[in-house]
């Protein structure tokens, strides 16, 4: 449904502005011509070699393993922990066959999907409200409801560290292993430490929308060189050290290549100036919405320094107005002085700006859809559905996900751009 609101005057982007682009600084294109010049331009070369080093000494870990995506760096991750808690699996076989594992409900699928590629069971962990990310009690409530249970996965959302004291201390005394899904938080702090050095396992993405990019890539992070040697060997095919190719156990082709190391190495000089533009625009944006109903997502200031990836609105419950999501069409109606992020997203759109949906709570995912889901109150199955319409939603993650929105959040969005979007939003609520 289209709505009624007066836009007016408002005149669209004459380029769009995105949700989160891309920034480069031309250093990139140095370092892939020296790829291209040398001619390392396969899974080999200068660019990984100092892409991992600088990685690893920015982070604060001993090793990083440069590779295809942040997917696959969580699958190697998924794969060791199964390996060290169940031992070797045979070659049809995943290492977690028959096997339960925790994981963070509201995130994007990549943080999950390896559970399912190792042959487990992912069962979803609520959000809590104060960072939108695992909610320590319901994953001690997990820990009731399944005892057996060794592994937990768990994600900072929007480059927002999540209550990792609590979590970890859960875990511990569940005697369980963590990968940490720092995708999104690369840069991030933590009482002073960096995320994706909090798990026994950790990963990180240089996807093409995040913090600094390769156009695509991911890093295994770790303090243990054998599991660094270990996810190097899978990550090119397992071949063995003999003077022919010789396999002894599965293998992938996950390996970064030498020319998006380079897109990757003249980016990490900039990750500290692209969070304080992320920073800027966050605050901007709090500061312009301030008199409205909705607020920010939220961080603990007292324990952590998000890296501001992206900005996102939560709308007060008393201010939406009735709007209903299917599995692909969103409905809504207008009413004035009320809205829904169904309306927000489309009147931004008609200025040619990009923003999302919050991320779709994975228990309500049509592939997931019969795991086990697990809130602060205990087995949250059941409490809500696909069809998430305003005050019904039981559970955090769903509530969430039907309330907020992620805003434009590109850091070369200049100041004009943010306050023409800061006035549709204002529009939105007339």
């Amino acid at each position: 449904m289209l709505s009624t609101k007066d836009f007016s005057g408002i005149e669209p982007f004459e380029k769009k502005v995105w949700l989160s682009s891309p920034t480069m600084h031309g250093d990139e294109l140095r370092y892939m011509k020296e790829a291209y010049e040398t001619n390392w331009m396969s899974t080999v070369g200068a660019n990984i070699n100092e892409a991992e080093k600088q990685i690893a000494q920015k982070v604060g870990c001993r090793y990083a393993v440069a590779l295809s995506a942040g997917t696959a760096a969580l699958h190697l991750a998924t794969k060791l922990a199964g390996e060290r808690l169940y031992g070797m699996a045979r070659p049809s076989e995943g290492t977690l066959r028959g096997h339960k594992v925790f994981c963070s409900d509201m995130t994007f699928d990549a943080t999950v999907n390896p559970v399912a590629y190792e042959d487990g069971e992912a069962v979803f962990i609520d959000t809590e409200r104060d960072t939108w990310n695992m909610d320590p009690a319901a994953l001690e409530k997990a820990f009731a409801l399944y005892p057996d249970v060794r592994l937990l996965v768990t994600a900072h959302l929007y480059g927002t560290p999540g209550k990792i004291d609590e979590i970890r201390a859960v875990a511990k005394a569940h005697d369980a292993l963590i990968i940490e899904d720092a995708a999104e938080s690369l840069g991030a702090l933590y009482k002073g430490r960096q995320t994706g050095t909090f798990g026994d396992y950790n990963a990180i993405s240089f996807n093409g929308n995040k913090i600094i990019t390769g156009s695509s890539g991911g890093m295994f992070l770790t303090d243990s060189r054998e599991d660094a040697d270990k996810v190097r060997k899978w990550s090119t095919q397992s071949r063995e050290a003999a003077p022919w190719y010789q396999h002894e156990e599965i293998g992938y082709n996950y390996r970064m290549s030498n020319v998006i190391a380079g897109v990757i190495r003249g980016q990490i000089p900039y990750l500290d100036e692209h969070i304080a533009q992320k920073k800027a625009i966050y605050e901007r944006y709090r500061e312009g919405l301030s008199d409205l109903p909705v607020t920010m997502n939220p961080y603990d200031a007292d324990n952590s320094e998000p890296n501001f990836w992206l900005s996102c609105l939560l709308i007060d419950p008393s201010a939406m107005c009735r709007q209903v999501r299917g599995e692909k069409q969103p409905l809504f109606i207008s009413e004035p002085g009320k809205t829904c992020p169904s309306e927000i997203l489309e009147a931004i759109g008609s200025i040619n700006a990009e923003g999302r949906p919050i991320w779709k709570p994975m228990h309500l995912q049509p592939i997931y859809r019969m795991n086990g889901f697990v809130t602060a109150k205990g087995n949250g199955r059941g409490q809500s559905n696909a069809y998430i319409d305003e005050g019904e939603a039981q559970d955090t993650g769903a509530d969430i996900f039907a309330r907020g929105l992620c805003l434009p959040s590109d850091n070369k969005m200049t100041e004009e751009q943010q306050d023409r979007i800061i006035e549709v939003i204002h529009r939105c609520f007339a």
